[in-house]
């Protein structure tokens, strides 16, 4: 019996050995999963800094994108040891790539993005022995939508989310409730035609009526009860635009349950990495809630 048990450790650990170097050798990995009935495609970064029980990021792309293997979390990921899940939306009914957020024109859509990207996390989690407690989410405009519903629905996958250029729908605010406390950090630019930051209640758009940013951030202030806020203003990378951010950080949370705006004056519908070091910024908050 006990020969039997050496046996199955030492078969366990050369999996384990082997599972490491094919993570550290491959850096891009693609995978697929089947999540109710629906092929999901998505594409991981291994850093060569990669440890067992590393934390995940996962970046998603805009309406209409793809996966984007030069996103700003990846040269972030190769000091920082982390991994980077990149997935790819599904066709809606305009037969555009997207996440499923409650859009008008997405009405009927039966398309569980909440579920499908908790299965991908605890898919990852299991293959490549990446941590189950540090797996974090972020997005640009739709996928910044995306991130909004994450935290409102409740799911215990995602520590905390950070939206770029993203929206709280209208139906979200009145129709969910978050019953704990997530750490939001929101990206925004003043000047975004096409996320308004003074939101579009009347559905101008066309993508459905959605909250200022103010709003939207406010909502989590109170969630998260913050007791303090710090308003810093920095100069953009680029300051011959004329653009500069002011940071909104609340913070002194029960739970630790910080939440932060940036606000890119100025700034258009994009990752602002023309302004500020996005990936560090993004980073530098989620490594706050490490276990």
């Amino acid at each position: 019996m006990k020969t039997m048990l050496q046996s199955k450790r030492k078969m366990v650990t050369a999996a384990f050995l082997c599972l490491c170097f094919f993570v550290s050798a491959q850096r891009f990995q693609e995978d697929s999963l089947k999540v109710d009935g629906h092929m999901r495609h998505f594409v991981s970064y291994f850093p060569s800094t990669l440890k067992a029980g590393a934390p995940t990021v996962f970046v998603l792309h805009g309406y209409g994108g793809g996966i984007w293997r030069d996103n700003p979390m990846i040269q972030i990921a190769d000091k920082e040891g982390f991994a980077v899940c990149i997935p790819q939306g599904l066709p809606d009914p305009m037969g555009k790539p997207s996440w499923n957020v409650g859009y008008p024109f997405q009405k009927g859509w039966e398309v569980d993005d909440v579920k499908s990207l908790c299965r991908i996390a605890a898919f990852l989690q299991k293959r490549y022995g990446l941590s189950r407690e540090n797996t974090f989410l972020t997005g640009m405009s739709n996928g910044g939508e995306m991130c909004y519903l994450m935290a409102y629905s409740n799911q215990k996958t995602f520590k905390a989310v950070a939206p770029v250029a993203g929206l709280t729908m209208q139906w979200m605010y009145n129709e969910l409730e978050a019953d704990r406390p997530i750490p939001v950090f929101e990206i925004h630019g003043t000047e975004d035609r096409t996320s308004e930051w003074l939101g579009d209640l009347g559905n101008k758009g066309g993508w459905g009526a959605y909250l200022p940013v103010p709003l939207a951030i406010g909502y989590w202030v109170a969630k998260n009860r913050c007791a303090t806020e710090k308003v810093e203003r920095v100069e953009s990378l680029n300051p011959d635009t004329g653009r500069y951010i002011v940071k909104h950080c609340f913070t002194d949370s029960p739970w630790g349950a910080d939440v932060w705006l940036y606000e890119v004056v100025g700034g258009g519908h994009t990752w602002h990495i023309e302004d500020l070091n996005t990936g560090a910024e993004i980073w530098n908050f989620f490594r706050k809630y490490m276990e």
